[in-house]
This record gives C-alpha cells, sequence and structure tokens, in this order.
C-alpha cells in the first residue's frame, strides 16, 4: 500500500503530498505548542493541517488550486477538525487578516523568501520553508524572527518540493 510508504504521493492537478518523514521534520522545526496559530501555505489535501491541529495549534491554511481547496476543506470538515481555517487563494502574500502568526509552514518551493510572509510571522516566530528553482537544488530553510524582528536563517537539507505558484 502506497499509504505507508516513505515518499511523495500524487494528489492530481500536477501536486503531490509530502513524504511522512518531510511532513515530521517541518512540524518538528515549527517547535510547535498548543494554542499557537500557524498559516500554512500549500494545502493540498489537507494531510499537514490535520497534523498540527492534532498539536493543539489554530491552522489557517491556504490553497491555490481551487478543486484542491475545496475537497481538503470538505475532507477536514467530515473528519471533525474546528480548528483549521481552509482558504482559497494565493499564498505568496499570507492572510494579512489572520496575522500575525506564530509559525508559517510552506508546502511549496520558492526561488526566495516571500517579503509578506516574513512580515506575519511574529517577533520569536518560525518558518520552514523550501527555497530553490523548480529545476534546481532547493533547501529546506528555517527561519526564525528574533525578539528585535530581526530575520535568521538556516539551511537544512536539499529537498524536492512542486513550485509555489501564483502572481506575486
Amino acid at each position: 500500500m502506497l499509504a505507508y510508504e516513505n515518499r511523495p504521493l500524487p494528489i492530481g492537478y500536477g501536486q503531490t503530498i509530502s513524504q511522512p518523514l518531510i511532513v515530521a521534520l517541518m512540524t518538528d522545526l515549527l517547535e510547535p505548542k498548543s494554542g499557537q496559530n500557524v498559516l500554512e501555505i500549500g494545502t493540498g489535501s489537507g494531510y499537514q493541517a490535520a497534523v498540527l491541529a492534532e498539536l493543539g495549534m489554530r491552522v489557517y491554511t491556504m490553497e491555490i488550486i481551487e478543486p484542491l481547496a475545496q475537497s481538503a476543506k470538505k475532507r477536514l470538515e467530515t473528519l471533525g477538525y474546528r480548528t483549521i481555517t481552509t482558504r482559497s487563494g494565493d499564498g505568496y502574500n499570507g492572510w494579512k487578516e489572520e496575522a500575525p502568526f506564530d509559525s508559517i509552514i510552506v508546502t511549496a518551493a520558492e526561488d526566495h523568501i516571500p517579503p509578506p510572509l516574513l512580515a506575519q510571522l511574529k517577533p520569536g516566530g518560525r518558518m520552514v520553508i523550501p527555497v530553490g528553482h523548480r529545476f534546481m537544488t532547493q533547501r529546506l530553510v528555517l527561519v526564525r524572527k528574533d525578539t528585535k524582528g530581526r530575520i535568521i536563517t538556516r539551511h537544512l537539507l536539499p529537498v524536492r518540493f512542486v513550485p509555489l505558484t501564483g502572481r506575486r
């Protein structure tokens, strides 16, 4: 059964669900705490959002592909997740109305760290994002905003993600 393999799986529309190891690693890097607000860019199937909600986080999740956004919303509602709010839209600019966030997790690669997401990260907050071009090496990056608002980045490991799409 593919569900038990540690590899990305297709979910339609040219998108994938990340392998379980990467979902766990990215979640751990956020240092999640119950009651925190987290922004997820790239809802996909809703799996990452469900993991974060199970850890007690309030999740705001965005998906640019409308059919994926709708199916994830329905799936999460059917499963009884009440601390997840879904939205269809371009995640590059984040979700200003719900900012600032304790954590931000981006599940698609961008060639840079989007400034609007940095602006929506609380001082003391953490962001995990794959950075790099689609056909070149991408790196999983941990971004921390210190209490004075300074940005500290740490490149962790090579990864391969679908690209962040949409307009800037």
